[in-house]
Order: C-alpha cells, then sequence, then structure tokens
C-alpha cells in the first residue's frame, strides 16, 4: 500500500468535501489553490490541519479537496471531518484519537428555515393586544 490513495467526504453547514489523501510532502490543495490561498483566516486554516497534526502526519500525506456550497467556516469544518474520515481509512490506529478529538462526528446543526409571516425563524413579530 505504498501508493494507496484514500477518499473520504465531509459535510457541515451546507458544505460538501471530497477529500482525497496520498503519500507526498504534505501538500494541501483546495478547489486547485493552495492551501493558504484559499482560507485565509488563520483560525479557520489551524481547524483544517488539525486530524493532521493530531495524527502526526502533516508531511506524510498530500491532500487534495473539492469543496462546495456554504460558506467558509462550513466549508472548513467539511474539510477538517472529510480529512479525519480519510485518515481513519490509512490505519485503524488513528481512529480512537481521532474520535476521542470528536473529529470523526458530523455536526448535524443546520441553519434553520425562515417561517411565513414572520420576520426569522424564531423572531416574531410585537404583539398588539389594541
Amino acid at each position: 500500500m505504498a501508493n494507496a490513495v484514500y477518499n473520504a467526504v465531509g459535510r457541515r453547514k451546507g458544505s460538501v468535501a471530497r477529500v482525497i489523501i496520498s503519500p507526498g510532502k504534505g501538500n494541501i490543495i483546495i478547489n486547485g489553490k493552495p492551501f493558504k490561498e484559499y482560507i485565509c483566516r488563520e483560525s479557520l486554516a489551524i481547524v483544517v490541519t488539525q486530524p493532521l497534526d493530531l495524527t502526526d502526519q502533516r508531511e506524510s500525506y498530500n491532500v487534495t479537496v473539492n469543496v462546495k456550497g456554504g460558506g467558509l467556516t462550513g466549508q472548513a469544518g467539511a474539510i477538517r471531518l472529510g480529512i479525519a474520515r480519510a485518515l481513519n481509512e490509512v490505519s485503524d490506529d488513528f481512529r480512537s484519537p481521532l474520535k476521542a478529538a470528536g473529529f470523526l462526528t458530523r455536526d448535524s446543526r443546520e441553519v434553520e428555515r425562515k417561517k411565513y409571516g414572520q420576520p426569522g425563524a424564531r423572531k416574531k413579530f410585537q404583539f398588539s393586544k389594541r
């Protein structure tokens, strides 16, 4: 399995990330752009690389990602889940630290839809008795 390629899908909010991990020097490409160029916020860059840092595989694998939908935060969360799932396929030894850190759990929270006759999802117009 020297040249094995591992695929996984990650989802968060409205974002879907298809992640491909292959042995390499640690390059991360997101939608054809270098990782730091696509994800401009440092906090989100940390989120994306958390599974690789936890398993000490940052310089061992090249990561290629196609992500669409949602905003940058949702995309970063989707990429993190995809990378964690792909690393889980690489070795069973990675499963327990990834699981303990919560990286294999899909965050199912979605934006609640706006209701008819209301200004927002939960907000109501002010009640007037008279």
